[in-house]
């Protein structure tokens, strides 16, 4: 895992149907990307032997076919495909359909986050046991 922090962009018009945001990023410990599909495109009818998958749908409509039946997904919905489960990704829509599918195996860690009241802070706390920090003052609000 390496240290510190990378950033990208998710790409409006990519040239690739994926965009390996995982690579981008330096990510290790689940995948990551960007899937673009433009009107009439398709993905691979496939399926993952030890993953999980979960679609954001960002902008379009998704046509997803799970094992033979297709559902529709709109902007803002997340949908999960269990592993060795066969899908298709599918744009009917008379727009660019952009998606995140975020992948990953194993059992999940769980909580292991700390929280500081303030940065000079030294004692750290869970975070559910932090409270939340009251709200930023209007002066240091951007206007635009």
């Amino acid at each position: 895992m390496e240290d510190g922090t990378r950033t990208t962009r998710l790409q409006e018009d990519a040239e690739n149907r994926f965009v390996r945001l995982r690579a981008e990023l330096g990510v290790t410990s689940f995948g990551l990307n960007q899937i673009v599909l433009h009107p009439g495109q398709r993905g691979r009818i496939h399926a993952h032997e030890r993953q999980e998958e979960v679609y954001l749908v960002l902008d379009g409509t998704l046509s997803l076919v799970v094992e033979g039946e297709e559902s529709t997904h709109g902007r803002g919905e997340l949908i999960r495909v269990a592993p060795c489960v066969r899908r298709q990704l599918l744009n009917r829509g008379p727009s660019t359909l952009h998606l995140l599918a975020i992948g990953g195996s194993g059992e999940h860690e769980g909580r292991d986050g700390k929280a500081w009241t303030a940065w000079d802070a030294t004692e750290s706390a869970r975070p559910q046991e932090t409270p939340m920090p009251d709200d930023l003052p209007a002066s240091e609000l951007r206007s635009a």
